[in-house]
């Protein structure tokens, strides 16, 4: 089979998700919830035949993919290709704090102008080129084979849209909720195919040893 199935989990919650607080490239890590998620994703996957487990190198993402890679007894690989899109200046805002000091910049950002980019921030553009590039080369490493992507919530965005050939202005219509596990296929000739999107069945089940959030932000 000359294909790549990419199993891509967005990283599990920090304390500034709970804020609506924007991380970008900032190195936030996961809390409490975030950690119990990070486990029930390495249980959920434990008998999947993984070929690698690869993730940003910031430390959410990086936390949620940990207990995975432990738990297929395959070292953690870490690529900056996978990292959130770059807000520049925006970091450390929160959404509320931006609409009332810079409504036009947020009016830009809600109508994903393709080429809007915070100040000294990233493009959509230049993300998408990012992210389908760093992905088609995960997965040309590993055709016929299964690998895990632990990545942030723009990021999979992208993918989203390269797989189910969704255009990159459309509004977003799908779940990107904290350890939700995605499916993709990759191959040579035909790109990115959506398999299935936002399985959280892992985070649903009663588990006394972690905590439970049904409202953690997506």
């Amino acid at each position: 089979m000359h294909a790549t199935r990419i199993l891509a989990i967005r990283h599990g919650e920090t304390a500034w998700n709970r804020d609506a607080r924007i991380q970008g490239q900032l190195d936030i890590p996961l809390n409490d919830t975030g950690r119990w998620q990070a486990q029930r994703v390495a249980e959920a996957l434990r008998h999947e035949p993984l070929a690698a487990v690869y993730s940003s190198d910031l430390s959410r993402a990086r936390q949620t993919a940990e207990p995975l890679a432990q738990a297929q007894g395959l070292p953690l690989q870490t690529d900056t290709g996978l990292r959130e899109r770059c807000f520049g200046a925006f970091q450390g805002r929160t959404w509320a704090e931006l609409e009332r000091e810079h409504p036009d910049v947020v009016r830009a950002w809600k109508a994903r102008e393709p080429d809007f980019a915070p100040p000294g921030g990233e493009s959509l553009r230049a993300l998408r080129e990012r992210v389908e590039g760093t992905f088609a080369a995960l997965a040309a490493r590993h055709l016929g084979q299964a690998i895990a992507v632990v990545a942030h919530g723009g990021v999979l965005d992208i993918l989203y849209r390269a797989a189910a050939h969704v255009d990159l202005q459309a509004p977003r219509a799908w779940a990107m909720g904290n350890a939700a596990i995605h499916r993709v296929l990759w191959s040579r000739d035909g790109g990115f195919a959506l398999l299935s999107w936002g399985d959280t069945r892992h985070l649903e089940e009663a588990d006394e040893a972690g905590p439970r959030d049904e409202q953690a932000a997506a």
